[in-house]
């Protein structure tokens, strides 16, 4: 037995290898969790120890993990996802790329069991999530879109106490809790309290919390959203070596980078529908050119060089800071530009990213 006081509060919690007992709290509070149950956002239901343990009947291997068929959300009148298909194969890492608004959030909700659609089918792990929510939840793991830890809590407390909704005994909670705060590379921070930690290690302990029960499924809503570049990329190796380990991952996320590094396939989202499917790579060279010359002019030139070089190629996007032209020989593009007269402040040569395919499928790019 393993017993913890919150300090200042008055309540003392035991965990137990068959329960978690509070004392302190009123008595209509006693049985409230510590933590969000795995898939909500709102930590305020009421957990029986081994309520969300994982169906011991797998999956189909020969399935996709997840189906859906003209799935729709809808709230009142607004249409928050608007007849979708979407299959997402095991093992394969599957990413929901737009801005925000899209519709990406709602589709994660629906996947985790957590938001009922309104219409068209769906089945995660072989499972109706609308029939089978909590089995389907026993065997997912959450990363939200904001954390939810326990700040009151250390970085092994969380971990030890989330484990404990999956009716994980004592002995194996400890067993993963060590191997994943090494995998997170927060073994040293391990007695410390969450609530002093960074964002980037907010984010990794938060990805830690979402592997304890060993889900099948792993679900990121916008796991990098607020952290730094530095952060962002260590958090990139850490998803890397999930995938790389055969952990199926599926991620929204409104950065082109991000879907780039970690996305076997993935689907662009805007205004609530799908508007191309496919991976990076095949995504770019369908809707995109292998270079993009960018432009820039000073103030009062830029639209006089946009007439000016009308007609140089087949596609071109007008932006309000810069010109975008599109072409296989960015460097050959330039040189022309050059011929024509056009002298631009500043000249960038870069490949196509899954940005330019986003503005040439919704006139806009990711961030308007």
């Amino acid at each position: 037995m393993h017993g913890l006081h919150l300090g200042g509060s008055g309540v003392d919690i035991e965990m137990r290898d068959d329960a978690v007992a509070v004392r302190g709290l009123p008595r209509d509070r006693r049985r409230a969790p510590l933590t969000d149950p795995p898939g909500t956002q709102t930590g305020r239901v009421a957990v029986t120890p081994g309520r969300y343990r994982a169906s011991a009947m797998p999956a189909d291997p020969s399935r996709p993990l997840v189906e859906a068929r003209a799935l729709c959300k809808r709230f009142g009148t607004f249409t928050a996802v608007d007849g979708i298909d979407v299959t997402v194969e095991r093992g394969e890492a599957f990413g929901f790329l737009g801005p925000n608004g899209a519709g990406k959030s709602s589709t994660m909700r629906m996947i985790g069991a957590v938001s009922h659609r309104s219409g068209g089918e769906l089945r995660v792990l072989g499972l109706d999530p609308d029939r089978d929510g909590p089995a389907i939840r026993g065997r997912l793991g959450v990363v939200p879109q904001d954390d939810t830890l326990d700040l009151e809590l250390t970085v092994d407390e969380n971990l030890q106490v989330y484990g404990r909704y999956f009716g994980l005994p004592r002995s194996v909670i400890r067993r993963r809790t060590d191997e994943l705060l090494d995998f997170v590379q927060l073994t040293d921070r391990r007695a410390d309290k969450v609530e002093p930690l960074s964002g980037g290690m907010k984010r990794r302990l938060t990805i830690a919390r979402a592997l304890v029960n060993e889900p099948e499924l792993l679900l990121l809503d916008e796991p990098t959203t607020g952290l730094d570049p530095q952060a962002r990329h260590v958090l990139w190796d850490r998803l890397y070596r999930l995938k790389q380990s055969g952990v199926t991952l599926v991620l929204t996320t409104h950065y082109m980078d991000e879907a780039e590094q970690l996305c076997d396939r993935l689907v662009v989202m805007d205004q609530a529908r799908i508007k191309a499917e496919g991976s990076p790579r095949e995504l770019i060279a369908r809707y995109s050119t292998r270079e993009v010359v960018e432009l820039r002019f000073r103030s009062g030139e830029h639209e006089v060089a946009v007439d000016k070089l009308a007609g140089l190629v087949e596609r071109n996007e007008v932006l309000p800071d810069r010109l975008l032209l599109y072409a296989d020989d960015g460097d050959a593009l330039v040189a022309a530009v050059h011929d024509l007269g056009v002298v631009p402040d500043q000249v960038v040569v870069r490949r196509s990213t899954l940005e330019d395919v986003f503005l040439h499928l919704t006139g806009r790019t990711l961030v308007d």
